[in-house]
Formats: C-alpha cells, sequence, structure tokens
C-alpha cells in the first residue's frame, strides 16, 4: 500500500470525455490504477476511501492561456488547475518554475513558449514591464525565422507563440507581423516538430494567423462578429482556438471576473490584490465587445472547431484575471457562448491535452497521472458548481487547501 493510494467510490465521474453516474477510481503510487463501478482494495484504510456519493471527480484542469509568475501556480492548483500553459514569458522564469512543478504537489505544473514572436513595439510591449521590454528580442524580417525558433528551443519553450495584432481590437494602431514573417516562423516551429499558436484579436488578424498556417489561436476576436467567410477559414484549416473570453470581455470593457471574486466559495482563498485585479477591466475606447467573442466562439463550436478553455491569466495590473480563479469564469462564459456543460469541461480537460500532446493527463484513464479534482455538486449539469471544489489531488497527493491559501497570503 502506497502512501499516496486511494480510491474515490460511488462517484459521478466526468473522464475528460464522457460521464459515468456511479463509478469508482483506484489510485495507487500517484498515478490513476482502474476505474470502473467495483473495484477490490481490501488494502486500503478507512481514511484511504473516499465516499464520492453527490459529488462529481473530474480530470485536473488545463488553463490553456496564461502568464504565470509566482504565486499563479499556486493559485492555479488552489482551484483545481493542476496544468497551465504559459504564452509569454521572461525564459528567466521557466527553469525555476520548471523545477517547483517537478518537485511539489502544491504548484501546477507548466507548459511554456517562452518569449512570443513580436516586432520592435509591436504587442505587447505596452503591457510588459520596461526592463523586460527593452530586451526581448523580436523580428525585423522573415529571414530571422529561424533564429528566433531555435533560441526559443534552446530556452527550454514546448511551443512557439506568434503575435499578430495591428492594435485594431484596442483602438491603438502599432506595428505587426506581416504575413511572410509570420508564415516563415510557422514553418521553422514546424521543422522542430513544435505546435505554432498565434495571438490575434481582430478579425483579420486572426485571418492571417490562419493563413501563416498556425495550429491554434489563442485569443478570439473582438472587433467585430464572426463572417462565414472567416468561420469556413477556421474550420478548413483544423485549427483549434482558446477564446479568453475573460480576458477579451475585460479588455472591452466589461468586469468578468466579478462574480467569481464574490462568490462566497473562494473566500478565504484569493489574495486581496488578486481579488480587486478580477473586479477591474481595461478603458481601450476601442470598437470591441465581448458579445463579438462570444458570438464567434458558439458559432465555431458548432461548427465542430476545437475550443480550449484558457483566461490569459497574468500579473495583478493585468485587468480581471487571476490564476485558477478565474479559469472557472471561464467555463461560465463559454456555456453562456453556446458549449454545454460538458463541452465546456472537455474544453478544460481533454481537449487542451490533445491539442498540446499532453497523453499523461487530462483524463481519468487507467496509467494516467493522478491529477484530479473532487466537485460538491454536478457542473456536468450546471457548470457553475465547478467552483464547489472538495479536494484537489496532483500525481496523487491530497491537497492542503487551507494552509497553501495562507501560504500565498488569501
Amino acid at each position: 500500500m502506497g502512501a499516496g493510494d486511494f480510491l474515490v467510490h460511488d462517484v459521478r465521474l466526468f473522464d475528460g470525455d464522457d460521464v459515468a453516474d456511479r463509478t469508482s477510481v483506484l489510485v495507487r503510487d500517484g498515478s490513476i490504477a482502474a476505474v470502473g463501478p467495483d473495484l477490490p482494495a481490501a488494502d486500503l484504510s478507512d481514511q484511504q476511501r473516499i465516499d464520492g456519493s453527490g459529488k462529481t471527480l473530474l480530470p485536473g484542469l488545463i488553463d490553456a492561456h496564461t502568464h504565470p509568475r509566482s504565486p499563479a501556480l499556486e493559485l492555479a492548483i488552489l482551484f483545481g488547475v493542476t496544468t497551465e500553459l504559459d504564452m509569454f514569458t521572461d525564459p528567466e522564469r521557466i527553469g525555476d518554475q520548471r523545477e517547483q512543478a517537478r518537485t511539489r504537489d502544491d504548484v501546477a505544473d507548466i507548459r511554456s513558449a517562452s518569449t512570443g514572436a513580436t516586432v520592435l513595439g509591436g504587442h505587447p510591449s505596452m503591457l510588459i514591464g520596461l526592463s523586460f521590454r527593452e530586451q526581448f528580442p523580436v523580428v525585423s524580417t522573415a529571414a530571422d525565422a529561424a533564429d528566433f525558433v531555435e533560441a526559443r528551443i534552446a530556452e527550454g519553450a514546448d511551443f512557439i507563440k506568434l503575435l499578430i495584432d495591428d492594435g485594431t481590437a484596442i483602438g491603438h494602431a502599432s506595428p505587426s507581423l506581416t504575413q511572410d514573417m509570420a508564415a516563415a516562423i510557422v514553418d521553422e516551429a514546424h521543422k522542430h516538430a513544435l505546435l505554432a499558436v498565434a495571438h490575434a484579436t481582430s478579425r483579420d488578424g486572426a485571418a492571417q494567423a490562419v493563413a501563416a498556417g498556425v495550429d491554434g489561436l489563442v485569443h478570439m476576436f473582438i472587433d467585430r462578429p464572426a463572417d462565414d467567410e472567416i468561420i469556413e477559414q477556421i474550420v478548413q484549416s483544423g485549427v483549434f482556438v482558446v477564446p479568453t473570453l475573460c480576458t477579451m470581455g475585460s479588455m472591452a470593457g466589461d468586469i468578468t471576473g466579478e462574480a467569481v471574486a464574490h462568490d462566497p466559495r473562494t473566500e478565504g482563498l484569493i489574495p486581496a490584490d488578486w481579488r480587486n485585479n478580477m473586479c477591474q477591466c481595461w478603458q481601450f475606447g476601442s470598437p470591441s465587445s465581448l458579445a463579438n467573442a462570444s458570438q464567434a466562439t458558439g458559432r465555431l463550436h458548432e461548427a465542430g472547431v476545437r475550443i480550449l478553455a484558457g483566461t490569459d491569466a497574468a500579473d495583478v495590473g493585468v485587468l480581471g484575471t487571476a490564476h485558477g480563479a478565474s479559469l472557472h469564469a471561464e467555463l461560465d462564459l463559454l456555456v453562456a457562448a453556446g458549449l454545454s456543460p460538458v463541452d465546456a469541461l472537455r474544453a478544460a480537460t481533454s481537449v487542451p491535452a490533445d491539442s498540446f500532446g499532453l497523453t499523461d493527463r487530462g483524463r481519468v484513464r487507467q496509467g494516467l497521472q493522478a491529477d484530479l479534482v473532487l466537485i460538491d455538486g454536478d457542473p456536468t449539469a450546471s457548470i457553475t458548481d465547478s467552483l464547489s471544489i472538495a479536494a484537489v489531488w496532483r500525481r496523487g497527493s491530497l491537497l492542503d487547501r487551507t494552509a497553501l491559501a495562507a501560504k500565498v497570503g488569501a
């Protein structure tokens, strides 16, 4: 009997794909050993047998768009987010964060793009601290693509990020990658068997990214509603989409995080500065709206495009979000956009795992890593139940949420 062995029995299971109304999950040595209605586990003590009656067991959640810096990975796991996909960071952070994720079970795991590809003065120059802004690399011509991608690989990048943003969506013009630059970067990423994903917040930027051959769009455009042409382009390309509706709404002037920030279930778990951050929004004076992003998300989902849940949570001061908590706001926004609760849960589990090649997580299946979240209630029927977290495990280790919340100053 291993120290991390336990059985969750008589539980409703969302396994990343489907729902089983009554089953059991056996964990041994940090991995899922068996899944089924009646599992033998005679060696387990009463304390290792967890009654799942009235509860729902989920795979650990995956936030498919973040920018973590301490204590982001602690905040994430407090809310059942056991993996974050970092979409632009100072490469000096990557090694420290990976070491934390390797050695600790009270932080979320991480995959990273390291530094994103942009041009001098291009997005996100206006949002990043001056010292980093002065030193992060930029692309000047298509001929820079090979060196740029190789440098990101040397930094430890798991995929390549492009920023295609001329400022249309926020009403402030800025330089951006040209079509030939974008296509060259994508080609170089693919030569190294890496995904290439693109930040694009305007409809035309999304079309440019798709034409360049990217594998995914990591925002939904907000400057106008989706038209038939862009829907068809995205469908035919086979790309996945991470709408980041909570941040797109914040950019357009909506306070998308307020409901979760003030939900009684988050009391004592979100530090005051992060709670305040969730209750603010940008004032760009742009032509954009959350309604545009929501409409496009619904249409793309209906057309069969893979939708991934992501928040764009970054630092305090990048308004509208907080690590971990905001993924639950995003799930609610995805359902409002037209996804079913089960589809929204897939968007935060199996779909990002498949899209980013995370073969050891995203599902509750024999042999996979025991990243698990136990919910009081049924988020497969009512998505807002996802906040009613009864327990979180990473690699089979039970998280002490109260102690961790105190540690991060909640």
